[in-house]
């Protein structure tokens, strides 16, 4: 049963003065506006890391489907760490598909500026495997680790990988709901302040508060949903395969590929997960779209920019829209929704017709891969 995209919403990302449930209300406000005349959700899927640690908010279902006058539907909290989002949407297409529902609002965001940032990173540390929590790990060490490792299995200076948040920035400065809307020079990259070496300040995404929403039926719309993957691996990640890339991450592109019944080479734009700049060019490697160690260099030749072979986070990305950990995997939906549809203004990266995003939850352990189609 095929399953449609008829409408999305966002916020503007950022530090916003607004609560959890009224973010989460706005974004889905949105979306059921620009919805199909008549269209009334029939559940509500909700995905958010950490609403009770970072917003002081529980038992979140009655409290948004009130703000949205939905009060008496069915609703689900997801949560799936920093793929919140992405495994809300996930679940509302499998529920539509089912047949258990006939259209499903899907809502996905985060508030973290009013939590002190050594709230923030605590929280955020609690995805990762306990025992490396307990030896002082951190998001933002795990994801040095990997990074390193990256950088020296394929000789490459965290200097030039910089580049990610340069583009990525541009990118974001053309985007209204964007937190980071100044461009960057490489050497502002490379000069700010260490975080976790080999990553600086500009190479993490900033701590951000956000909500998207998408609305999912049956019903033919221009965007249709053709396949969804995800993928698990074990939380200690320095027991893993490889250090390299993250296999979760490619069991669930496997697994998207395999539903749409279509190849990687198929896909001509994508909104990647980069929440730290080596990721990108992981991820863009995980799924098939460069082979293993080239991503750099494709994005050096400029195939990955809006006119290029396949556009990569044209929204700015997580380093430029900012990083709401929960809606982070539907604000990729929903931007791409946009792109397919020819509405995403001065975004617009040409005319793209099938459309991949990648999302990852904790270091790693929980990806999420879905592919989308202009219908018609």
């Amino acid at each position: 049963m095929s399953v449609f995209v008829p409408a999305v919403g966002r916020t503007p990302f950022g530090k916003r003065t607004e609560g959890l449930v009224e973010l989460l209300a706005q974004a889905g406000r949105e979306a059921l506006e620009r919805a199909p005349s008549g269209a009334v959700p029939e559940a509500l899927f909700v995905g958010c890391m950490a609403p009770g640690p970072l917003a002081g908010v529980e038992n979140l279902i009655p409290k948004l489907a009130d703000a949205l006058e939905l009060s008496g539907i069915p609703g689900f909290h997801i949560d799936a760490a920093s793929a919140s989002g992405a495994a809300a949407f996930q679940s509302a297409v499998h529920a539509v598909a089912s047949g258990s529902f006939g259209s499903v609002l899907v809502v996905a965001g985060e508030k973290m500026t009013s939590a002190p940032l050594t709230e923030v990173t605590t929280t955020l540390a609690h995805s990762l495997s306990t025992l490396e929590v307990l030896h002082g790990g951190t998001m933002p060490s795990m994801a040095a680790l990997v990074s390193q490792s990256y950088l020296d299995q394929f000789k490459v200076r965290i200097e030039d990988v910089s580049l990610v948040t340069v583009l990525n920035r541009e990118a974001a400065s053309k985007n209204p709901y964007a937190h980071l809307q100044k461009p960057v020079s490489r050497d502002e990259v490379n000069s700010s302040r260490m975080i976790a070496s080999p990553l600086r300040l500009l190479h993490v995404a900033a701590v951000s508060d956000g909500a998207s929403a998408a609305l999912l039926s049956r019903g033919a719309s221009p965007v249709e949903v053709i396949g969804c993957g995800q993928g698990t691996d074990v939380s200690d990640v320095v027991m893993r395969e490889t250090l390299t890339g993250f296999r979760a991450t490619r069991l669930a592109a496997r697994r998207a590929y395999e539903a749409a019944g279509i190849t990687r080479k198929e896909v001509d734009v994508a909104e990647v997960h980069d929440a730290f700049a080596p990721f990108e060019l992981i991820d863009l490697e995980d799924v098939g779209i460069c082979g293993p160690g080239e991503a750099l260099a494709w994005m050096e030749k400029g195939h990955g920019s809006p006119s290029g072979i396949v556009a990569v986070n044209p929204s700015g990305g997580i380093l430029g829209r900012g990083h709401p950990v929960g809606a982070s995997g539907l604000a990729q939906i929903a931007e791409l929704s946009l792109q397919l549809e020819g509405e995403a203004g001065k975004l617009q990266a040409g005319r793209r017709r099938l459309a991949l995003a990648q999302s990852v939850g904790g270091m790693g352990s929980h990806n999420f891969v879905t592919l989308l189609r202009h219908h018609g």
